[in-house]
């Protein structure tokens, strides 16, 4: 009864952030973590949408589509090695997941200079897979790749490769600078007064949605 009473005294939106709070009460989720999940969700419907446009253009197309081992071949000791760039790029990308996870391992166990360690070597991977990608990049450009055109066949190529992995990339640009920053709050013992570590488990949870990504880029681009 007096909690009814309780009740009937409040505003309506003091009633629903009363019920709001019950609600988080009952089901204790960080919002840094609830937050970063709904931006995963929403990046998930974008490149669905950017992948699945790419096949629909590539089964509709009547022009030759590039042949994946031809375009992003290198030519290394006298002979053009198929894709060997694109492999080199994934494994980075996959070790880098690993380098993370341990960073979140080491970040509940309070561990400052080994969760430190890890996210620069994390980061470090990160950066390097974007140098890679621009390498790959400028090479297609100088042979006449273009987003409206291209030499091998069919000029939607271009577009469709540029637009999907540039945004990609974007993404993987952000996630390095989001580790930089969290390793130097994390050496500075800023989460130490914080009292928790949660920040670290969610950068990794946004780093292994990136790698997640380009296994699927990959797959679409490089292997079908």
């Amino acid at each position: 009864m007096a909690q009814d009473a309780q009740a009937a005294a409040l505003s309506p939106l003091q009633q629903v952030v009363s019920d709001f709070a019950a609600d988080k009460n009952a089901f204790p989720v960080p919002w840094g973590k609830a937050m970063m999940w709904i931006f995963l969700l929403s990046d998930t419907f974008i490149f669905t949408c950017f992948l699945t446009g790419y096949m629909h253009v590539r089964m509709s197309t009547m022009d030759t589509w590039p042949n994946p081992s031809q375009v992003f071949a290198l030519h290394l000791f006298g002979q053009n090695i198929p894709l060997i760039l694109i492999a080199i790029m994934t494994f980075v990308l996959i070790t880098s997941s690993g380098t993370m996870a341990l960073a979140v391992n080491y970040g509940y166990r309070r561990d400052k200079r080994k969760t430190v360690t890890l996210l620069v070597a994390t980061a470090v991977l990160g950066a390097t897979f974007v140098g890679m990608q621009a390498f790959a990049w400028t090479k297609l450009i100088m042979e006449g790749v273009r987003p409206w055109e291209n030499p091998w066949g069919a000029p939607q190529f271009g577009s469709a490769f540029f637009m999907i992995t540039g945004f990609h990339g974007c993404h993987v640009t952000a996630g390095v600078i989001y580790l930089l920053v969290t390793a130097k709050r994390v050496g500075s013992g800023f989460y130490d007064k914080r009292g928790t570590y949660e920040t670290v488990e969610v950068a990794g949870l946004y780093w292994h949605f990136v790698d997640l990504v380009w296994v699927f880029i990959f797959a679409f681009f490089y292997l079908l």
